[in-house]
């Protein structure tokens, strides 16, 4: 073990009791990528799948992304977990039907998301003809969102 390998280990560790799961998530993509580029395939994977379930279930779509490129990298595919009905929607359409069915208005998903209210409220007519439905509450309602 290296002493980068060290750091990589104790960030882990470190965080792995913290409820600031994006930070437990990073660290852990972080460690996946250095164990990669270390060749160390198994325990890379590991690694990314898990950065790659907690980013995706935080909503930090980003860096889902990438953990899901490190992941192919290694050679495993990424799981995608977008529930029923959500195939037809776009990665952006998904992360704003998960956040307002977390119940998040739309200036709240606009300003997590650097976008304007407006671009959020075109998204979201588009989430709903998509998905055949009509409001907030439906969408809320809808299974594979963990709202």
């Amino acid at each position: 073990m290296t002493g980068v390998e060290d750091h990589h280990r104790q960030a882990v560790e470190h965080l792995d009791e913290s409820p600031l799961v994006p930070y437990r998530a990073r660290a852990r993509l972080l460690y996946g990528q250095w164990l990669r580029r270390a060749g160390r395939g198994r325990e890379c994977r590991q690694q990314l799948r898990l950065a790659h379930e907690m980013l995706t279930d935080v909503g930090a779509e980003a860096f889902a992304r990438r953990a899901a490129g490190e992941l192919r990298a290694a050679g495993e595919p990424a799981r995608t977990r977008s529930g029923p009905g959500l195939d037809g929607l776009t990665e952006q359409e998904v992360c704003i039907a998960r956040l307002v069915g977390t119940g998040a208005t739309s200036k709240e998903v606009a300003a997590r998301l650097f976008l304007s209210p407006r671009t959020v409220d075109a998204h979201l007519r588009n989430i709903f003809r998509k998905l055949g439905i009509g409001s907030r509450r439906q969408l809320r309602d809808l299974p594979g969102l963990g709202g």
